[in-house]
């Protein structure tokens, strides 16, 4: 008995592999190639041969987007004779890769044949848009290999922002996982890039998160199947400062006032190691109080500190600059940064410049 179940088993795998196609089409995938986005519809006629021992009818056909019209054979089609199935694909609005299905039922079985039609869609503005991606990441391009937030506000919604990116390799670029960023930043990026095919990332940046004052650098990284380079991992650079609303007149008058004693340092030609020491006042000549957010050296070799954050009107602080020359040689320019209170000069900045000769 269960030889006999084997035998019926073949027998009917051997006669569904020997069924032939009742439509017999000369192509059931048609490539359009590059299209532009403003050059209006492009049609394309399937052509098909009745491989059945009756008449069909097309009962229906369906495209799997708006953005695709059929048309079919409406008549009778007799055994051995011609049909056809017409697509037409309008591109306006719709830049990048496609990939539509058409899907048609005819009266002689239930199972429906699958049609398809593809390509990609020029446009203009995107064309402009990717002559700036030069930056590679193995087939991915980018505008830079980093991502730019310019200034952000602790005291302020989350700000978001989308980067463009292509796809120039030959195959789908899949992405795979979760992102790997920190808490302060979020990323969405589209699960598969096409060949060709342009898409954007999208960036939130929550400065409230993060809770410091100054530039900062960030790392995202998430993994892909792109088969030149894996694991994608770009910086993000961002500027938290604090946002104020424009000022009256009366406002402005009335407001604290960060005044530097000066805004730039010479240390003048530096001989040995030692650490070199200045001190610049800080006064608030303004009518309210004045706090001192933050103070940020671009550069390690500068240690900045102040005795307290927090002053009156007419009350000022000394800042302590601490300037180390260990392991450096040539012209020297640094600067801290100082994060205030004051409306309408929030951020200012002292320069140090000085020589250490090899």
């Amino acid at each position: 008995m269960k030889k006999l179940a084997i035998l019926f088993f073949f027998l009917y795998t051997f006669v569904e592999a020997q069924r032939v196609e009742p439509l017999i089409f000369q192509e059931k995938v048609h490539d359009f190639g590059e299209i532009e986005e403003k050059g209006g519809k492009v049609e394309f006629e399937f052509t098909f041969v009745n491989n059945t021992a009756r008449p069909i009818h097309i009962l229906s056909v369906e495209a799997s987007c708006g953005c695709t019209t059929t048309g079919y054979s409406k008549e009778e089609i007799k055994q051995g004779k011609k049909g056809f199935v017409k697509a037409s694909f309008d591109p306006n609005g719709r830049p990048g890769y496609f990939n539509k299905s058409i899907s048609v039922v005819t009266d002689y079985e239930p199972q429906p044949i699958l049609l398809q039609i593809k390509g990609q869609v020029n446009s203009g503005l995107e064309s402009n848009a990717t002559k700036d991606l030069t930056a590679k990441n193995g087939n991915l391009r980018l505008k830079h290999n980093s991502f730019s937030f310019s200034k952000v506000f602790i005291n302020r919604e989350p700000i978001e922002k989308e980067f463009m990116i292509m796809n120039a390799g030959e195959k789908p670029i899949r992405f795979l996982g979760k992102v790997i960023s920190p808490q302060y930043i979020s990323v969405i990026i589209p699960e598969t890039i096409q060949p060709n095919q342009t898409a954007t990332i999208k960036i939130r940046y929550d400065a409230r998160k993060r809770n410091q004052y100054g530039f900062f650098s960030d790392v995202v990284e998430w993994q892909s199947d792109d088969e030149l380079q894996q694991v994608k991992s770009f910086p993000v650079y961002a500027t938290i400062e604090e946002y104020f609303s424009p000022l009256t007149e009366a406002e402005k008058s009335n407001s604290a006032t960060l005044k530097l004693e000066s805004n730039s340092i010479s240390i003048g030609r530096i001989a040995g190691e030692a650490e070199i020491q200045r001190e610049v006042t800080l006064k608030n000549i303004g009518k309210k109080s004045l706090v001192i957010r933050a103070l940020q050296p671009n550069c390690t070799c500068i240690n900045s500190t102040i005795t307290k954050n927090n002053l009156s009107p007419n009350e000022e602080v000394k800042l302590s600059l601490v300037f180390n020359p260990q392991g450096r040689v040539g012209q020297q320019n640094k600067s801290v940064t100082i994060y205030s209170t004051d409306p309408q000069n929030p951020v200012q900045r002292i320069i140090i410049t000085g020589y250490i000769p090899n």
